[in-house]
This record gives structure tokens, sequence and C-alpha cells, in this order.
């Protein structure tokens, strides 16, 4: 799988900023990509060294807006820790 298409976009809340100060970041990937290819990508595209990849599966779910109701997508969520000494800049890159 391209290293592109494995990750999809960065995960932006209050949350994750709080984690990107533990260098924790977290990317939406592609469902069927595993731990490694999401390493790989990573450390291709940020050009950092990868400590561990903790992957997120979240389900559908059913949602409802007046008298319509319809399904939110299932995503799978990337949590990337980096070695000491490295950092991604989420907001330029």
């Amino acid at each position: 799988m391209d290293k592109y298409l494995v990750l999809k976009r960065p995960v932006v809340s209050e949350k994750t900023a709080k984690l990107a100060s533990e260098r924790k970041y977290t990317f939406e990937v592609d469902r069927n990509a595993n731990k490694i290819q999401i390493k790989e990508a990573v450390e291709e595209i940020f050009d950092v060294k990868v400590e561990s990849v903790n992957v997120i599966n979240m389900p559908r779910k059913q949602k409802r807006v007046g008298q319509y109701t319809g399904w939110t997508a299932a995503v799978s969520k990337a949590i990337v820790t980096l070695e000491k000494g490295y950092k991604i800049d989420i907001y330029t890159a």
C-alpha cells in the first residue's frame, strides 16, 4: 500500500493537542492498514523515528437529524508515539 494512502489526516482536538506534548500524535488511517504500515508511513513522510503505534477501530454509529436517520462512517485511528528528540508540527505539515 502507498505510504500516502495509509495516513488520511491528522486528528486535531484538545485531547490530541495535550497528547502531542507527550510525543503522541493521532492520525486517521486506512481501515486495512496494519501497525507496521502505519509506522513506515509516518517515518517516511515526517522523517521521524516511531517508538510505538496503537490502533483504535471506531465502529459506525447511528445518527438522527429530525425524521432522517443514517450512519456515520467507521474509521480507524492510530496513536503514534515518537522516540525522544523527535516531534511533528501537525499544523504546518
